[in-house]
């Protein structure tokens, strides 16, 4: 399963070349977006073709989900704490980040998947991730019910790598938009798993 995060911002194009991702396999598109207003959410919900309404994810104004038929919503880790999610929980998917396999490993199942991130030195965060621990400790993974998505520097050459070790997934974000190139990026992602 390939997931890609949106870039914090619009981006020129951005809804063209996701449209086109989503033609060519793109599993599940998450909208994280912090700084933008519910009528920019709107406007880019809109420039989405509605056939992938399905396999979008929020990860905020949650509300807007029920207008287009989303019910998948993403909650940051801070507010899965905070009880945030639990409004949502009733014929929804929802997935949640952690930061630790021991953290990933408390998880219920009432979430479908959970983000595990820095995996690598971060793309997009410039010295993030360096010194972290988080593909080493797979190994003490033991939470059966939960799907583990690998986020963080994940290379379209290192895909393959990341999916022996028994992950469910991986989320791109900044090998895709950091690039100039960003479906050409995602397809060389795609071709990159062994089937």
């Amino acid at each position: 399963m390939i997931l890609v995060i949106t870039p914090e911002t619009i981006v020129p194009n951005e809804s063209k070349i996701i449209n086109q991702m989503f033609h060519d396999g793109l599993d599940l598109l998450h909208i994280r977006k912090p700084w933008i207003s519910r009528e920019e959410m709107t406007c880019f919900i809109n420039s989405i073709d509605e056939r992938f309404y399905k396999q979008l994810v929020l990860h905020s104004h949650y509300d807007l989900g029920g207008n287009y038929g989303i019910s998948r919503f993403h909650f940051r880790e801070e507010d899965r704490k905070e009880g945030k999610y639990k409004p949502f929980m009733k014929g929804n998917i929802v997935s949640t980040s952690v930061h630790e396999i021991t953290t990933y490993n408390t998880l219920e199942r009432e979430w479908e998947y959970a983000f595990i991130s820095p995996f690598f030195p971060s793309i997009s965060k410039k010295g993030y991730g360096i010194d972290s621990t988080v593909m080493e400790s797979l190994s003490q993974r033991n939470n059966p019910d939960v799907k583990l998505i690998a986020l963080g520097g994940i290379y379209f050459n290192r895909i393959q790598e990341v999916f022996d070790l028994g992950v469910d997934g991986v989320a791109l974000l900044g090998a895709v938009w950091e690039s100039d190139e960003p479906l050409s990026v995602f397809r060389k992602c795609r071709r990159a798993i062994k089937r």
